[in-house]
């Protein structure tokens, strides 16, 4: 025997209009959600909305608030919107700027900065000795003691006080005081010679913090017209910048009484004198070339009178055990 369906979706109870069993009785329907007793507690909600963000701003507008801040943003767009736009820099622009600070400032001059780049590096330097007066046939000695021998030029090529200098400054000197750039003065001992180049290696006994050694460089792009810079103690007085260029390479030189012969020289026309013995010949780059050893001149006044000559660098580097370039 065949069952009925319990429920059918297509037929309707004629009396209600509802959905009928098979048997032809009305089926049970659902009261709707309305029709059901409301939760406690939330009866409010679900009769009134929660106010929107329309109705919050609403509010606000009513107390003030919103018209203040929409002030202050219109100002601060004002402002930004009437500042106005800085002009596009074109290379015209650039070059009369540069232009106009070249003509206003004065910049040092190319010896002027190869000086001061080797200056830190430049010693005086004065040997000391007892002066011998011959008396009755014997040799007594000056009151008081020592006295200044000479006063010459080095410079540091090793940052631990290793300095370069002339042999003729500090030979027979009973000892050596040199004095850096900052005024340090120490004494110093002779650690190496070479007399066929009239050199001297000094070690000095107290350094600076912050000495700092010179640069070398290689003589062998060095040419006759090439600019450079001469800087030493002449007769004292320094530390004294001349400026002037190689006048020639591979020179010779013999000195007033025949004894010193030196060749392969640079010969230079930058005003060198007595003092200036031992002190570097600087390149517009700042670079030692030479150690200045001698000047020429064929009378007894010992002064310059435009021809100087340097030891090589390379000669001088040998003279302190240093590598060849």
């Amino acid at each position: 025997m065949r069952r009925p369906a319990l429920y059918s979706s297509s037929r309707r109870s004629p009396a209600t209009g509802g959905p009928v069993l098979e048997d032809g009785r009305p089926a049970v329907q659902a009261e709707p959600i309305s029709h059901l007793a409301p939760a406690p507690g939330i009866a409010d909600a679900t009769a009134q909305p929660a106010p929107s963000r329309l109705r919050r701003g609403l509010r606000l507008v009513r107390r003030g608030v919103t018209p203040a801040l929409l002030l202050c943003a219109l100002v601060v767009g004002g402002v930004a919107l009437w500042r106005p736009v800085p002009p596009r820099l074109t290379q015209d622009d650039v070059d009369a700027a540069v232009k106009h600070t070249l003509e206003r400032v004065v910049l040092p001059s190319a010896a002027a900065r190869a000086a001061a780049k080797v200056g830190p590096a430049v010693v005086r330097v004065t040997a000391y000795g007892k002066e011998d007066r011959k008396k009755n046939g014997k040799y007594k000695e000056k009151e008081p003691g020592e006295i200044e021998r000479g006063i010459g030029t080095g410079v540091v090529i090793v940052d631990k006080g290793v300095i370069l200098t002339n042999l003729h400054v500090v030979a027979g000197a009973d000892h050596i005081r040199v004095t850096f750039f900052d005024g340090l003065e120490a004494t110093a001992s002779v650690t190496g010679v070479q007399p066929d180049q009239d050199l001297a290696v000094l070690q000095a006994h107290q350094i600076p913090d912050d000495l700092e050694a010179a640069t070398l460089r290689s003589t062998a792009d060095l040419r006759p017209g090439d600019e450079v810079v001469a800087i030493g103690f002449p007769f004292g007085i320094g530390p004294s910048v001349s400026s002037g260029v190689v006048s020639g390479l591979k020179r010779g030189f013999v000195s007033p009484e025949g004894k010193t012969q030196l060749r392969n020289l640079i010969q230079f026309d930058a005003a060198a004198n007595p003092g200036n013995s031992g002190g570097p010949l600087v390149t517009m780059d700042g670079e030692v070339v030479g150690i200045v050893t001698a000047i020429l001149n064929p009378t007894q006044s010992r002064t310059f009178l435009g021809i100087g000559f340097a030891v090589p660098i390379e000669n001088a580097a040998a003279a302190a055990g240093m590598p060849p370039f």
